[in-house]
């Protein structure tokens, strides 16, 4: 199976035929049992007894989706004076053309309205990295818009119009949480930037994982078909709600083979209100507590009937999980009454909770099965981050580093201490790329000399040195390095 790539939804609407009432099987006597039943053929009463369609769930819907443009330009520095006499006179370069320095990126997707004020979610991806957006209604009124808030680990964003001027359609949130397989749906988006497209077609799974790069793996899988270009499109159910916004597909061409994915709903949600409450980011619980996947050799030995829920490995000191009474060995099997199956769904249902409250985990300890109440909370900033991007000749020339606390590791989902430094992440093809450091490492010590903080890292980093020892702890395994100046 090829590796996901990030595209949109979109398709065009379809009408089915269904077999009216009046048409029925005529049964004939069963005179030789060896022949099979004839067909009485009948012709429709009318042409609404065999005319389905969805063109009045397009029409509540279609108009709340918009496309998205968002383009990043940089622009040269002009430091001649005989430069600017020709661009004064002659153009841009001399010649009429724009700067050869300038450079543009440009990306185009799809978003879906949700309030009359402008809000408007959106894939991340689609803006990352742009400093213009502009949308365009389905009625062909174009705005600018802000970017109001990012979240790279859901790929989630919500930009706002900066002028509306009335006559938004927001659409409604539907249920993704009552989603079945098999129920139909319709992705709504801009592919290819061709115009509103719509394609019609089932909810093929749910709770799908390993799609894309977001930190919650949680996928609606439909064969609806998404196309490049409807990045952040809706995916809407049969009363016109959202139960989806479509973020990425399955394709060897780049093209729709009936493998799409969309961020339930939910989520949406969760994003969506951080952004109304004049939050820059998205705050989620912290639970200090590392879980792993319930193997079939688990299931058995703790009375399971199959592998299902999350098994409690640590626990962090003084934080939710161990002041609500988990225990390691604890077996998580419900949040709030709603199954958990494995690690991904434990900390998509986990993370939908806000940062208030309480949530009540169902658990299998031992033998028997009891209830335990989480303080809802964000993870505490204890220290400050310190981020450090190393720039000095090094085996961690290339990397971004930062001070550990209770809200670095779960923004990284590590467990880590709370007086460490940990490797944030890596440009590609760098010193430290070649090294070998990865995203999450901890830094424990450079040539001998113990680091707990960037200030410490950036001190023995501040020499070139003809050879450098790196220890470092992965995964829980501490390894040591030895690297040339």
């Amino acid at each position: 199976m090829t590796r996901p790539t990030l595209l949109a939804a979109a398709g065009t609407i379809g009408l089915l035929l269904a077999l009216p009432a009046g048409a029925q099987m005529a049964k004939t006597p069963d005179k030789t049992p060896e022949k099979s039943a004839e067909i009485t053929k009948a012709v429709p009463p009318s042409r609404s007894d065999v005319q389905l369609s969805f063109a009045p769930v397009v029409k509540r819907a279609a108009p709340s989706v918009v496309n998205v443009y968002a383009s990043h330009v940089e622009k040269r520095a002009r430091t001649s004076a005989m430069e600017e006499f020709m661009r004064r006179f002659f153009g841009e370069d001399g010649r009429g053309r724009g700067m050869p320095g300038d450079r543009a990126q440009r990306s185009l997707g799809s978003g879906v309205i949700l309030d009359e004020t402008g809000l408007i979610i959106t894939n991340n991806h689609v803006i990352e990295n742009m400093n213009e957006v502009k949308v365009a209604l389905a009625d062909k009124r174009e705005f600018e818009a802000s970017i109001v808030l990012r979240d790279p680990r859901t790929d989630l964003a919500v930009v706002k119009i900066k002028s509306p001027t009335g006559g938004l359609t927001p659409m409604p949130f539907g249920d993704s949480d009552g989603l079945e397989v098999g129920d139909f749906v319709m992705a709504i988006g801009n592919p290819f930037g061709v115009g509103q497209t719509v394609t019609q077609g089932i909810v093929s799974a749910l709770a799908r994982t390993q799609v894309g790069q977001t930190d919650y793996q949680y996928f609606i899988q439909t064969d609806a078909a998404i196309n490049p270009g409807n990045s952040g499109g809706a995916l809407v159910d049969l009363q016109g709600r959202l139960v989806g916004v479509n973020t990425a597909i399955y394709s060897q061409s780049g093209g729709s083979h009936g493998i799409g994915f969309a961020i339930p709903a939910s989520m949406v949600r969760a994003v969506v209100e951080s952004a109304k409450s004049g939050a820059s980011v998205v705050r989620r619980p912290w639970l200090g507590a590392r879980v792993q996947g319930v193997t079939p050799d688990i299931a058995e030995s703790v009375g399971l009937d199959h592998p299902t829920g999350v098994l409690v490995a640590s626990l962090q000191p003084k934080s939710p999980a161990e002041e609500a009474g988990l225990k390691r060995g604890d077996v998580i099997l419900t949040v709030d009454g709603q199954t958990v199956d494995d690690p991904e769904a434990f900390g998509y249902r986990f993370a939908l909770k806000g940062t208030s409250g309480q949530t009540k985990f169902g658990l299998l300890r031992g033998s028997s099965r009891t209830t335990v109440a989480v303080k809802l909370g964000p993870a505490p900033e204890t220290r400050p981050r310190d981020l450090l991007k190393v720039r000095t000749r090094s085996p961690f020339m290339g990397a971004t580093l930062v001070n550990t606390s209770p809200a670095i590791a779960e923004e990284m989902q590590a467990d880590f201490p709370a007086d460490g430094v940990a490797v944030m992440s890596v440009e590609d093809n760098s010193f430290a790329a070649r090294a070998g450091l990865q995203k999450g490492d901890m830094v424990l010590a450079v040539n001998g000399v113990p680091v707990t903080t960037t200030k410490d890292l950036e001190r023995v980093t501040r020499n070139t040195l003809g050879a450098w020892e790196v220890s470092i702890n992965r995964g829980g395994e501490v390894l040591t390095s030895v690297f040339g100046g």
